[in-house]
């Protein structure tokens, strides 16, 4: 048995037409259970229930990451040495996730999975954020009814970082460069979207902040946007400075560190068997 060897430029995994078909579907369903509230009628309290949720979307997610890493291994022919590095990066993405403690946003987290997932590709990098968040919600006593929304949308993050531009061919500062600009806008908008989770029933009352159900939607969001600029911009602008931060002094480190492990465990080597030679 022989082994070719794996090629000197690391890419990141591709997504296949099965990765593509999965991602979409678990997608689809984390976007429904987003912004079904928006639609409910006042009488129904369908979006006072919005917590309920939680049990059915997590039952949901949890199969559908595993299909996502099946179908993403059985398009690019990985092995077991990928899905170890899977698990080894998100028990370290979960272990930094108490350091920072949300503290004024800074979540130190964040920058390791936008790297991974830059490395990794958008497949692993939505598997990647989305089980370093229920490891860490474990770690932390984080479990709770916005977990398996934190997980959707940190594996939204992720895999955007994986489906950048360049992945083979951008190196040095302007990959970093771009990186950092990714990850301004990025974690402020995965903010956004958790707000979106928990707005409906934190938010519930007459203000002129507050969701009311029934109401038309432009009228719902304008009110969002209000609430999101008056109470969590602070600390989606904290998560963000800090993942632009970290990119930008040893962004450029970790990406070569996580390349050459991902060289060297050899991830597209092809074996070949031969015969007895004489």
């Amino acid at each position: 048995m022989t082994t070719t060897k794996p090629p000197k430029a690391t890419r990141p995994v591709r997504l296949g037409p099965r990765s593509v078909a999965a991602l979409l579907l678990i997608s689809a369903i984390g976007v429904i259970a987003f912004g079904w509230p928006l639609l409910a009628a006042p009488t129904s309290g369908l979006a006072r229930d919005h917590s309920q949720d939680a049990p059915w979307l997590l039952a949901a997610l949890l199969p559908l990451l595993v299909a996502v890493v099946v179908a993403t291994i059985a398009d690019s022919g990985l092995d077991a040495k990928a899905v170890a590095m899977l698990g080894v990066l998100a028990a370290v993405g979960a272990a930094l996730r108490p350091l920072g403690a949300g503290t004024a946003g800074l979540e130190p987290m964040f920058f390791l999975m936008m790297l991974s997932g830059r490395v990794l590709g958008p497949g692993f990098g939505f598997v990647l954020g989305s089980v370093t968040m229920f490891a860490s919600a474990l770690l932390t006593g984080g479990v709770g009814p916005w977990m398996p929304f934190q997980m959707l949308s940190l594996g939204w993050f992720t895999m955007g970082a994986g489906l950048l531009p360049g992945a083979e061919r951008l190196r040095g500062r302007m990959e970093l460069a771009m990186l950092a600009a990714y990850a301004c806008v990025a974690a402020v908008l995965y903010g956004v979207v958790m707000n979106l989770q928990g707005w409906p029933y934190y938010s519930e009352g007459t203000s002129s902040v507050s969701f009311q159900g029934g109401e038309p939607l432009h009228e719902n969001l304008a009110r969002f946007v209000v609430f999101c600029l008056t109470t969590s911009l602070g600390w989606d602008l904290g998560r963000a400075t800090l993942t632009v931060v970290l990119t930008l002094t040893i962004g450029g480190t970790l990406l070569k560190a996580l390349r050459r492990a991902t060289r060297r465990a050899a991830f597209e080597a092809h074996v070949t068997f031969e015969g007895p030679q004489r």
